[in-house]
């Protein structure tokens, strides 16, 4: 199949999808655009068209097509907002022969130890502060990954089927399901990369068991009570371009364009329609003989208003270093303002990745 006709169809089934869920929920499942390892965070997360390890699971699982070992671990720690909320990732790849490679990813968000206070109050108005229990607010996620190098030379393709789990500690819980597909293509050092995340719309469906003395609480305060219900989460194409570049003496340099296109009207960034808006983004990394890097990233453009009134535009500035070991352990740092772009202080991100009986492409 043609690289044009596998994108026209990608495409097509991402705007038949918009289009279909106008007037829908914009934000859902956001936890599933935070990224993943730090590498991929100190660029910005510009990933699509250059990621070729593990981590294209969450990226672009059409990378995976192009990972160099037999096995390969990636693990990610973090914790934001003054460490409230913990944000933890895996990703496991296994290559099954030269042409493909299948994966899987695991991620969660999750506050822990949240105070409910609803039964601080007795019947009779009494404060009993043994009343007071603790629960989690969660997100999970699963992704079974495939990428497959095509007859086409330099062509990749990839497919993940996502199960994503969300529970409100006892109360409320959410199971759904969905679809991604990318694409990759390299011709003549330049490389290109498709990502089409909820290509066929994610949902959620919610269900609540609320105890009926809670109930009675939330009656009591005026509280609506919630109901089961189905959540949609729009789909977002992500478009990619980029090179590697060898400067002698064993240095090499790489640098990378993504668009992200979320549909489902306009957002805050610096181009925006009626149905998707644009969210540029640049990664530049330099190396040394595949043993350190060095990177930055750009990214989150947004139109503001600043306190005398006037328009401008922001932007999100990440660094980061990488050191591989014997080609088997590589550690990554981001420096990244990942836990809320505006306000929350910079964060400390760290990433391992181990590569397993490495090989060379015949």
């Amino acid at each position: 199949m043609k690289v044009n006709k596998l994108a026209y169809i990608l495409i097509l089934l991402v705007l038949v999808a918009a289009e279909t869920l106008q007037g829908q929920a914009k934000y859902s499942n956001e936890f599933l655009n935070l990224g993943v390892g730090a590498k991929g965070l100190s660029l910005a997360n510009t990933q699509v068209a250059m990621v070729d390890d593990v981590t294209s699971g969450y990226w672009n699982p059409a990378g995976l097509a192009n990972v160099k070992t037999k096995y390969q671990i990636s693990l990610m720690h973090a914790a934001y907002f003054a460490n409230i909320a913990n944000y933890d990732y895996m990703g496991i790849s296994y290559r099954i022969d030269e042409r493909q490679t299948v994966g899987f990813t695991m991620i969660r968000f999750g506050v822990d130890g949240i105070l409910n206070t609803t039964q601080l109050i007795d019947n009779q108005g009494n404060v009993n502060y043994d009343r007071i229990t603790y629960f989690s607010v969660a997100d999970w996620a699963a992704l079974l990954s495939y990428g497959r190098k095509l007859a086409v030379e330099g062509l990749n393709v990839g497919v993940n089927f996502k199960i994503v789990h969300r529970r409100i500690g006892d109360f409320a819980h959410a199971w759904g399901f969905g679809l991604d597909g990318g694409l990759q293509y390299e011709i003549k050092k330049w490389k290109f990369g498709l990502m089409a995340r909820d290509i066929t719309s994610t949902f959620n469906a919610w269900a609540h068991q609320i105890p009926e003395e809670m109930k009675e609480v939330f009656i009591a305060t005026g509280n609506e009570l919630p109901e089961n219900g189905l959540e949609l989460t729009l789909p977002r194409l992500s478009l990619g371009f980029g090179r590697d570049f060898e400067l002698g003496k064993g240095f090499t340099a790489m640098t990378t364009i993504d668009l992200d296109c979320p549909f489902g009207g306009k957002r805050n960034t610096i181009l925006t329609t009626k149905v998707f808006t644009v969210d540029p983004h640049l990664g530049l990394e330099f190396g040394y003989k595949d043993i350190v890097y060095l990177r930055t990233g750009v990214g989150n453009l947004q139109k503001e208003t600043d306190i005398d009134g006037k328009n401008i535009v922001t932007c999100q500035v990440n660094i980061g270093v990488g050191l591989t070991i014997k080609k088997v352990l590589t550690i990554d740092y981001a420096l990244t303002d990942l836990g809320d772009i505006s306000i929350a202080l910079y964060s400390h991100i760290f990433s391992l990745k181990l590569a397993l009986n490495q090989f060379k492409k015949s």
